[in-house]
């Protein structure tokens, strides 16, 4: 009886693959993206992105050892890769104060107030975006002027961004330069600059398969063909904003997105219609966060009826 042997049912599966292993993924994806806002924004950029980690981790910390008297969570890396994706989602001028409350906002309201990793139903780092940018639409929109202002924080010069001013009607699509959008040299959140950096993520994580290719690339698909078909300039709606930021490291969340490849298609299509309607139609120039998070939210319903195939069930056949 010394010697018990535990049974369980198959599939019995083992893997190298730990929640501290894909976050590190993630956050060397995010490298790239890192540097560029570093090199184009300089001092405001270091400044934000080292207060949000140090934000979000000392939140969850917290929150996790003295409010639910749990073993706190931090050496998963998951709050440290919370407060990166929140302060690329942020201007590089934003006052210390304000990344710290939607560092509160991000991991209290937004990952443990629903019982930590794995049980929220929204990506913690766009739920802190939005509630900054519903409580402070000033300064969440003001953007700093890239590298001009490498040396400044929050007496940086700013100005609109390409979204901004097409909603305003300043600038007409063939004055704009995608090669600048692409190299990140336009105003914007940290993380919109710099389309290629991005890309060079994505590619990271198909490599490693931290990710796959149907949510990405259903939410740039369909947000390119929705807007040659209403006479938008589509590559100015894919290279500017938060685009690529919320396709590849936003929407692909684990907990928050589909499990089967049918619910990720349609959940990333969703995002990428919704996404456009907004900017089009609605009053805020970006409508990505929004996009992402109402697609969160209709998660579970797309798992529900769109359910993968059992281990070891064929295919239906007629």
């Amino acid at each position: 009886m010394d010697n018990l042997i535990t049974i369980s049912p198959s599939p019995h599966a083992q893997t190298p693959t730990t929640v501290s292993r894909l976050m590190l993924h993630v956050i060397i994806a995010l490298v790239p993206a890192v540097l560029f806002a570093l090199y184009y924004f300089g001092i405001g950029a270091a400044i934000v992105i080292a207060t949000s980690i140090v934000g979000c981790i000392a939140a969850e910390y917290l929150i996790t050892r003295y409010m639910l008297g749990r073993k706190p969570s931090i050496g998963n890396l998951s709050a440290v890769l919370t407060g990166l994706l929140l302060a690329l989602n942020l201007p590089s001028n934003i006052p210390v104060w304000m990344v710290l409350i939607g560092c509160v906002v991000a991991i209290g309201i937004g990952k443990m107030t629903f019982g930590g990793l794995g049980c929220n139903i929204f990506n913690p780092a766009l739920v802190g975006r939005v509630f900054l940018l519903l409580s402070f639409p000033v300064a969440m929109t003001t953007w700093p002027e890239p590298i001009v202002n490498r040396m400044a924080y929050t007496d940086a010069t700013t100005g609109a961004t390409i979204l901004g001013q097409l909603k305003q009607n300043l600038i007409t699509p063939d004055q704009i330069n995608l090669l600048d959008a692409a190299l990140g040299n336009m105003g914007g959140s940290m993380g919109e600059v710099g389309a290629i950096a991005l890309l060079l993520g994505f590619a990271y994580l198909l490599c490693f398969r931290v990710i796959t290719w149907h949510i990405p690339v259903a939410i740039i698909g369909t947000a390119a063909l929705f807007s040659l078909c209403i006479g938008a300039p589509v590559g100015v709606e894919i290279l500017s904003g938060g685009m690529l930021l919320g396709a590849i490291f936003m929407a692909t969340d684990y907990v928050t997105s589909p499990m089967s490849r049918s619910g990720m298609l349609l959940y990333g299509a969703m995002i990428g219609i919704i996404t456009i309607i907004i900017r089009q139609w609605g009053a805020y120039p970006e409508g990505m966060s929004f996009a992402i998070l109402i697609m969160n939210g209709v998660t579970p319903l797309i798992n529900r009826y769109m359910k993968p195939r059992k281990f070891g069930e064929g295919r239906a056949t007629a």
